[in-house]
């Protein structure tokens, strides 16, 4: 649900898992709570809550030993650590996601992980990195619905992020942007 940008239908299906999960005495199910808990609190730009959620996930997918698992929560974590301008935590738990999704031979979350991992400019323009990953996706023509999908954020984040872009870089469209953004080397 939160792919497809529909943040109140997931934090739902989160509060409905957790309800499930009440009623049964069980390790998978609680790390997929907290999963889910974690994700649908980054995606409502609470990235302390989410950490701490996402935490307790790690905690429980090394116990079950459930590498796929374990290395999507890193991945999240890592997001939430960058939403926290905490970058050195933030690379290093992306780069421990990458790794998993290479030994998994998982293609397409290395390959979203790797765009996490994309470096940051030198010169950013006095963006944050998280409107970096925003600019990139815009740049490369993607909705904010797609982005929220991509970057597992609300809809409305990534719109107060491309408002934050365009006040930036003194432009008025994702066009401009997404020029400024070629032009200055940026994507």
């Amino acid at each position: 649900m939160l792919a497809a940008g529909e943040l109140e239908a997931a934090r739902g299906a989160s509060l409905e898992l957790e309800q499930l999960a009440g009623r049964f005495e069980s390790a998978m199910l609680t790390g997929m709570v907290v999963f889910a808990r974690g994700a649908v609190l980054l995606a409502e730009a609470d990235a302390h809550g989410a950490l701490a959620a996402l935490r307790r996930a790690t905690d429980a997918w090394q116990q079950l030993e459930a590498p796929y698992e374990l290395a999507r929560t890193r991945e999240l974590v890592g997001l939430a650590c960058r939403a926290l301008d905490d970058e050195d935590a933030a690379a290093f738990e992306l780069d421990a996601a990458r790794a998993a999704f290479e030994q998994l031979r998982a293609r397409p979350d290395l390959e979203r992980v790797l765009a996490h991992l994309a470096p940051v400019p030198r010169s950013s323009h006095g963006l944050t990195a998280r409107e970096l990953d925003v600019l990139r996706l815009v740049a490369s023509g993607r909705s904010n619905k797609q982005i929220a999908a991509d970057l597992v954020i609300s809809e409305h984040t990534v719109a107060r992020h491309v408002q934050n872009i365009f006040a930036k870089l003194d432009v008025s469209s994702r066009t401009a942007a997404a020029s400024f953004a070629f032009e200055h080397q940026l994507v």
